[in-house]
């Protein structure tokens, strides 16, 4: 329950700006800049597009992973509407997608929002 009253609170925050917002952590990825972000260490990557509401409610929660592991985690954004081939080529079927990648290799695939503490969790294990 304490899950749900968190999203809505963050969607009503969002619901209305139109774009997530950003901060000087995350990194806006293209399809020519993908592959050389994720060739080495670790990287957390949002597929979203912005038209898309849970995109939106987890727009803040990528922001806040992104200033608390500064230095430790690459976090990135790519924009599945403007960067067609590499949410094809990563076989993007729904929206938010998130994947954690470590020298490359897919090592976490979460699909819809989750709570924070799911990809915190899952990046604890690759530190």
């Amino acid at each position: 329950m304490l899950f749900a009253v968190t999203v809505y609170r963050k969607y009503r925050l969002v619901k209305n700006t139109g774009v997530t917002l950003e901060n000087d952590h995350v990194t806006i990825l293209t399809d020519s800049s993908f592959e050389d972000m994720i060739d080495e260490g670790i990287t957390l990557i949002d597929f979203w597009a912005p038209w898309c509401s849970p995109c939106k409610i987890l727009g803040p929660v990528i922001n806040e992973l992104a200033g608390e592991y500064e230095g430790k985690v690459k976090v990135c954004k790519l924009d599945v509407d403007d960067n067609g081939k590499t949410a094809r080529d990563m076989k993007i079927r729904g929206i938010p997608t998130v994947m954690i990648f470590q020298d490359g290799v897919i090592v976490g695939h979460f699909v819809g929002v989750k709570p924070k503490s799911v990809y915190k969790n899952a990046l604890k294990k690759l530190l």
